[in-house]
């Protein structure tokens, strides 16, 4: 039923991947909920506009989040570990945007058998909302498997 990610020695330096989200009013009150970050600028509208960004935004930590789709589930894939990520945010994400999370392979570190990445989120006006790096260990080759 589920695809392996790609190995190491599968990987290639430049090869990218993407995942394209839009940010709800439900996700921004769940995540809420499980991350315990009720701050009002989440979720309170009218302390919102008291603000600089005038109304609500949503959690840093939910658009970084996007992340885990594409390293888990597309690049390298299922059986991925994240080792490391760092991430700069650079503008706000509003409810309704829409955000996409890209990696693009920066580096292969053989001694480790890890691949480093440069991430990218954009909105839908192609604005970058944040950028960072990551570092991940690819799923490891099973000897006699196909």
């Amino acid at each position: 039923m589920y695809q392996k990610g790609k190995t190491f020695e599968e990987i290639s330096i430049g090869e990218s991947a993407s995942f394209t989200k839009t940010i709800t009013e439900t996700d921004i009150y769940l995540f809420a909920g499980i991350s315990g970050d009720f701050n009002p600028l989440h979720v309170d509208e009218e302390y919102a506009k008291t603000t600089a960004f005038g109304t609500r935004i949503a959690h840093g930590g939910l658009a970084a989040s996007l992340l885990a789709p594409v390293l888990g589930m597309k690049l390298p894939g299922l059986g991925t570990v994240a080792l490391e990520t760092l991430t700069k945010f650079r503008k706000p994400v509003f409810p309704g945007d829409t955000i996409t999370c890209k990696v693009e392979v920066k580096e292969k570190i053989p001694r480790l058998k890890a691949v480093s990445m440069n991430i990218e989120w954009t909105n839908q006006k192609g604005e970058t909302i944040g950028k960072g790096e990551c570092k991940v260990l690819p799923p490891a080759k099973v000897e006699g498997s196909i």
